[in-house]
């Protein structure tokens, strides 16, 4: 039996076909999507708990990690539990359940890995002090809408 995505021939073995090349790049740009989509649906939960200064950044030129970080902050580490509550559970609605989740407990820095989209929810303190935006200076920011200015 031949590996998957070769192929035997009587003089031996041929690399990926050509089709199969093309199927491969086009599943890496919908998962491209389904990150970014990931992403705002994230930054949707979070805006519903009050985050403040909610920032998403694609990394994806930067890191072979993850897609995009979301970073926000609470004023206060109930209200970052709770965002990280909303995370979980509205994603996990939707079938994507979290890599791992660390700090829930302590509510001042959580760390959320979705895989292709990373989340840091911090205590506002906490945020300024580790200045995550400052370490991913050349990762550009992807717009968020807000939903409040198209209300008024």
């Amino acid at each position: 039996m031949c590996p998957r995505g070769w192929r035997n021939i009587s003089s031996g073995k041929v690399s990926i076909s050509k089709a199969r090349k093309k199927q491969e790049k086009k599943d890496r740009r919908e998962r491209k999507l389904d990150s970014r989509k990931k992403a705002l649906e994230i930054a949707k939960l979070v805006g519903g708990k009050k985050a403040e200064g909610v920032v998403i950044l694609n990394i994806s030129k930067l890191s072979s990690v993850s897609d995009y970080l979301l970073v926000c902050s609470g004023l206060s580490e109930r209200q970052v539990q709770t965002m990280a509550s909303a995370v979980e559970e509205g994603l996990k609605a939707k079938g994507k359940r979290p890599l791992g989740v660390e700090g829930k407990e302590m509510g001042k820095w959580v760390l959320m890995d979705y895989g292709d989209v990373v989340v840091h929810l911090f205590h506002e303190p906490v945020r300024a002090r580790y200045d995550i935006e400052g370490l991913w200076v050349d990762a550009p920011p992807l717009p968020i809408k807000d939903e409040k200015k198209k209300a008024g």
